[in-house]
């Protein structure tokens, strides 16, 4: 099976479905590590020299909120048998942060709901999701 084992986590039910089968992979192999990963984005504008960022209050919410996510993650893949669970948070671009985060980790298989949070992606399958599918070095588990 699978040893390690990484979920993109954003808390939707979606992901949480995913969070769930990554878990229940994790558990078939007593020493699998279960990495879970929340990425965060904040859309950035430049114009020519100036940068304009979120403001301060932004930041403090995001910070809440991934800190109550996080322990979320914690609790939700314990449920489901995994042991050793790692839970990390990073920022950029989504579907850019997974990919490069699988390959720094060495992820056996990357699971991932076929849509987020972002209503964007409801057309078909998640913008993020089907980048990961397209550009991934490893199998990837679409979870419905």
């Amino acid at each position: 099976m699978y040893a390690n084992i990484l979920v993109a986590y954003d808390g939707s039910e979606i992901s949480e479905r995913a969070l769930e089968a990554g878990a229940r992979l994790a558990a078939l192999t007593p020493e699998a590590k279960l990495q879970v990963l929340h990425v965060f984005y904040w859309p950035t504008l430049v114009i020519g020299d100036a940068f304009i960022a979120a403001p301060p209050a932004r930041a403090t919410e995001e910070y809440e909120y991934t800190q109550a996510l996080e322990e979320k993650a914690r609790e939700h893949a314990a449920k489901f048998g995994a042991s050793n669970i790692e839970v990390t948070t990073l920022q950029g671009s989504p579907a850019k942060v997974i990919l490069e985060y699988a390959v720094t980790t060495a992820a056996d298989v990357i699971v991932i709901g076929s849509r987020g949070l972002s209503g964007i992606g409801e057309f078909v399958l998640g913008s993020v999701s089907h980048n990961v599918v397209q550009h991934a070095r490893v199998p990837v588990l679409v979870v419905k």
